[in-house]
């Protein structure tokens, strides 16, 4: 029987609880496939960080390299660890370590669930840059308190980078509608952005059957409210590709629906999965928080791992419980609760 090793970072919050939801789901697909999901929990988080002084083990990298996936729940106490610590003693070391620089994250409508939008079908790929750009973390601060403080932040963009993320956003729209949507704000950006504009218009013309429209930033955001239904690929640097897909969320009825993952297309070591709905600390041990961002992100892994149609039976299983009206709203159902009709429509399936 074929298996895969599966890394859980449950985290901070309510991310055990949804974790442990979607991994249920996980264990009850692969039964019915015909495969195993063998799990080793690390208890690597804001916790861990009160304990030892590190968000993870030094070696809490080439512990990981050996596994096959990463699902992770959710990082962040900024009650007792500031986001840029967690942020970047975690998660930022895992996507860079692994060069997952494509971040998948998609965006439509679950049957059952109301948007605050209009558009009562859509269906969005947000495809971000995910290990270079504004996230670099190059730049520092001089006369820290005085008056003659300075704070410098420089994006990095090389042409490795914005290439292979723009060709994963050709490939991708080459699989769905052939249209392809680049985000940049190159009309004030003259450097970065105009550079990543002109990369675009090289491999266009490589990926001559794809229909590319550039945007920028402040259009884009406009058009996902506006007319969701008008796009399908959209790739985007970085910081853009955070706030717009933050955007998507919001139009697809909340982050409970939040599903992305942390792509390596060259699979030289593991990619991670993930809902980016965060921590949530004001709602951590209620019960209450949404499972489905984190079984989402657990179909996209399952495909990922060869496994699609088991990937294709965990996204009907969701469609059946929110088209019967479970999970459609903030708190209107326990996390058991709307795990347990996963569970059950996947038995039915």
């Amino acid at each position: 029987m074929r298996s895969h090793r599966i890394a859980l970072i449950p985290g901070d919050g309510i991310g055990p609880n949804v974790v442990e939801a979607a991994f249920k789901v996980g264990e009850a697909v692969a039964a019915k496939e015909g495969f195993t999901l063998e799990p080793t929990y690390f208890p690597w988080s804001c916790e861990f960080y009160a304990e030892t002084g590190a968000m993870m083990p030094e070696d809490g990298i080439e512990t990981l390299r050996g596994f096959d996936a990463i699902l992770l729940g959710a990082v962040g106490w900024p009650a007792s660890v500031p986001d840029s610590v967690s942020l970047h003693g975690l998660l930022l070391p895992i996507r860079k370590a692994f060069v997952q620089y494509a971040n998948v994250r998609p965006h439509r409508l679950l049957p059952g669930v109301e948007g605050p939008l209009k558009a009562e079908s859509f269906d969005i790929l947000c495809i971000r840059e995910n290990t270079e750009g504004e996230y670099s973390g190059a730049g520092g601060r001089v006369h820290q308190g005085g008056r003659d403080e300075v704070a410098v932040e420089t994006a990095i963009f090389t042409r490795t980078g914005v290439e292979r993320i723009l060709r994963y956003g050709f490939e991708q729209a080459r699989l769905r509608s052939g249209r392809l949507a680049s985000v940049t704000k190159s009309n004030a950006q003259k450097h970065s952005m105009v550079f990543w504009d002109e990369i675009t218009r090289e491999l266009a013309e490589e990926y001559s059957d794809v229909e590319v429209t550039s945007y920028h930033i402040d259009a884009m955001a406009a058009r996902m409210v506006m007319a969701p239904q008008s796009l399908d690929v959209v790739v985007a640097s970085n910081l853009f590709g955070d706030i717009l897909t933050d955007l998507g969320a919001a139009i697809q009825g909340g982050l409970g629906f939040a599903a992305s993952a942390n792509i390596d297309p060259t699979r030289s070591g593991p990619s991670m999965f993930e809902p980016v709905h965060g921590s949530a600390p004001d709602i951590a041990d209620k019960g209450i928080a949404n499972p489905l961002a984190t079984i989402w992100s657990l179909a996209m892994m399952l495909d990922h791992l060869g496994e699609g149609e088991a990937s294709a039976r965990v996204m009907r299983a969701m469609e059946a419980a929110t088209r019967g009206g479970i999970g459609v709203r903030p708190g209107s159902d326990t996390t058991g609760a709307i795990a347990d009709a996963v569970l059950n429509a996947i038995e039915r399936d």
